[in-house]
């Protein structure tokens, strides 16, 4: 299978398992201040059900348990039609994991925005803002200021862009433009971008103008084998990521078909 630019899904699998072999060693180097970092995730939950086809919330509660997160942004946490219904126990998520949902206007029963749900430990959120990304599909994003260091704020980006490359495309556009129109201040950008791609064939090449080249691609679908580099973590700031790694245990192998993305940041550069 080769795109009109040439590129082959061989070469970008043979590429992200090269990534994959290497980024494991990333954590070990984190060193001593590790307690001045900030750990970022994102978790496509496959509303919850899990690689062995059994729907179960529970799992999905346990494994963001394993990656004790400061935020994290999940996808398809709610059902995709009807009501859109919620499909975790935020309580106990609460309860068990201390994080909170970053407020937003949505239906009664739904947790998140088009299925993204934002969630963070400690902080004062001050800014808000639900995107419609454009395409066929019902894809959104959404972009919250957060102070997580308590004296400097983080802007989130989170999204779930689309599975036709055109429309991933015009999305990471819509979130470009977004930006622009915004004051600069360290941003993460983190989601699934259903893009296998790397280098120009990639729809993401368009984010590079605000976040540079794009970082190395770590396969994180399907769950059970990973091979391919759907979910992504990305900055504004050079080395304001310190680590970048999938979270990759024996629970999320099977609790969604995705395995987590997972950073550090470096606090220091939050400012």
């Amino acid at each position: 299978m080769t795109d009109k630019r040439g590129q082959s899904l061989a070469g970008t699998l043979l590429t992200t398992l090269r990534n994959r072999r290497s980024v494991r060693d990333i954590p070990s180097q984190v060193g001593p201040n590790q307690q001045r970092a900030l750990t970022v995730a994102s978790y496509n939950v496959h509303k919850c059900v899990g690689a062995d086809g059994r729907f179960d919330p529970g799992r999905i509660i346990e494994v963001i348990r394993e990656i004790s997160p400061d935020v994290i942004a999940l996808q398809e946490a709610d059902k995709r039609f009807g009501e859109r219904s919620g499909l975790l126990d935020l309580n106990r998520l609460r309860l068990e994991t201390g994080l909170v949902p970053v407020p937003i206007v949505t239906g009664p029963k739904s947790h998140g925005w088009r299925g993204n749900l934002l969630l963070f430990r400690h902080g004062v959120v001050s800014d808000v803002h639900q995107i419609a990304l454009p395409g066929l599909e019902p894809r959104g994003a959404l972009v919250a200021e957060i102070d997580l260091s308590g004296s400097a704020g983080l802007r989130i980006v989170a999204a779930h862009l689309g599975l036709l490359r055109w429309a991933r495309k015009q999305q990471a556009d819509t979130i470009l433009n977004l930006l622009n129109d915004r004051d600069d201040r360290p941003t993460i950008l983190m989601g699934d971008f259903n893009e296998w791609r790397l280098g120009k064939g990639s729809a993401l090449t368009r984010l590079e103008p605000v976040f540079g080249p794009l970082p190395p691609a770590i396969p994180s679908f399907p769950a059970r084998l990973p091979v391919l580099s759907l979910d992504r973590i990305m900055a504004n700031r050079a080395d304001l990521i310190r680590t970048l790694t999938v979270h990759d245990s024996v629970l999320a192998r099977v609790a969604s078909d995705h395995l987590p993305l997972v950073a550090h940041l470096d606090i220091e550069r939050v400012v």
